[in-house]
């Protein structure tokens, strides 16, 4: 499908919209915590006025169904106003980790619910928007079948059951964005996950089993796209546009001791290669969909970042874009009086933005060098 796949800007903002049951059994909802639902004319201008025309959102599955089969998107609208008034292009993600009470995706209704989702906001949206769909069905299906599966972080509170779930939410989004597509056949649909690298723990470990789990990563991917359980129906037409999340802690051991960064030994996988392994696997443009880091570390973080996806471009990676994530500072998901001092505005106990000056500062420098780079090619 050759869809427009223009983005207003090359630098991104993410709001965290996390919405799902914490490990305490709670229903969070991050758009509320950081009051950017009521705030978000606000902070899509602050993004406007330092070059960022590109927004990541979610929708959030858990508030927009209020019973079964049955969805109020008026909180929606007050996005796409702010959005159409100030030319922010949006990047929607249907489910950022939270499903409606009572749903999960082994649920025998999961799917049905799910599909349902997707046609009845790609209607609303058809009706409310003049801008292009861009749609992220389900945001990180590894990282989400894993806490959910494997360790307890979200419903279903499961151990030993990661693959089952990932391969009920593949199934789920490939018949999600097969019903969006009947609907308006040029949305723009990107698979989102994260970009990772386990390293050898022991010199004499087989290097073969570290390239099987190193591949574990692709795995949702390659099951929309039909490379893997072709019995769900995937293939390569179903996305445009991939993108990549990475954080410092996203290189570890076999033995899963987290390698450190700052990197200090060498001994992290440069970005920019990590980059090029997705980009000549897939070869379909790419986004750096999140990245970020927390305190005044975020300044050398997002420097180091920029330098990487430069490297990455003029390797050959189609990159069209890195999203800052989060813009606005979030809490902790399972202690929601803890504030990880992460966004390009930090908030104080009010809400209220305070901008986080070096930050900002370094993402304008990054501008400057990625025009450059993009007006030499």
């Amino acid at each position: 499908m050759q869809n427009n796949l223009t983005l207003k800007s090359f630098f991104m903002g993410g709001f965290e919209c996390a919405d799902h049951i914490n490990r305490s059994g709670v229903r969070i909802n991050l758009q509320k915590e950081t009051l950017h639902h009521i705030k978000v004319f606000e902070d899509y201008k602050a993004l406007k006025n330092i070059g960022i025309n590109v927004v990541r959102e979610g929708v959030c599955w858990s508030s927009v169904e209020v019973a079964p089969y049955k969805f109020d998107f008026t909180e929606v609208k007050s996005f796409l106003k702010a959005a159409s008034y100030l030319d922010i292009q949006i990047i929607w993600d249907l489910c950022h980790f939270g499903y409606p009470d009572g749903l999960f995706p082994t649920h025998p209704q999961f799917t049905d619910r799910f599909v349902a989702f997707c046609e009845q906001f790609t209607i609303f949206y058809y009706e409310n928007s003049q801008q292009a769909l861009w749609l992220v069905p389900f945001n990180e299906i590894s990282f989400l079948s894993w806490h959910s599966g494997d360790m307890r972080g979200t419903v279903p509170f499961a151990v030993n059951s990661g693959w089952d779930i990932k391969y009920h939410l593949c199934r789920a989004a490939i018949l999600g964005i097969k019903a969006i597509r009947a609907i308006l056949t040029d949305t723009v649909i990107l698979a989102i996950e994260p970009l990772v690298k386990v390293h050898p723990a022991y010199d004499n470990v087989e290097l073969s089993e570290v390239a099987k789990i190193n591949n574990f990563q692709f795995q949702a991917m390659d099951i929309i796209m039909g490379r893997e359980c072709p019995e769900l129906g995937g293939n390569e037409s179903l996305l445009d546009m991939l993108g990549f999340n990475y954080y410092y802690n996203n290189q570890w051991k076999q033995n899963n001791e987290i390698l450190p960064w700052p990197d200090l030994n060498g001994s992290l996988t440069p970005l920019s290669e990590l980059l090029l392994t997705a980009q000549k696997r897939y070869n379909l443009p790419i986004l750096l969909a999140e990245t970020g880091h927390f305190g005044s570390l975020r300044v050398l973080w997002l420097k180091e970042v920029v330098t990487e996806c430069l490297k990455a471009i003029n390797l050959g990676v189609d990159l069209r874009g890195m999203c800052i994530y989060p813009v606005i500072d979030r809490p902790d998901w399972d202690d929601l009086t803890s504030f990880s001092n992460c966004g390009l505005w930090d908030m104080d106990c009010n809400g209220n933005r305070i901008a986080f000056v070096p930050y900002i500062q370094e993402l304008l420098k990054g501008q400057i060098l990625f025009k450059k780079t993009f007006s030499s090619n």
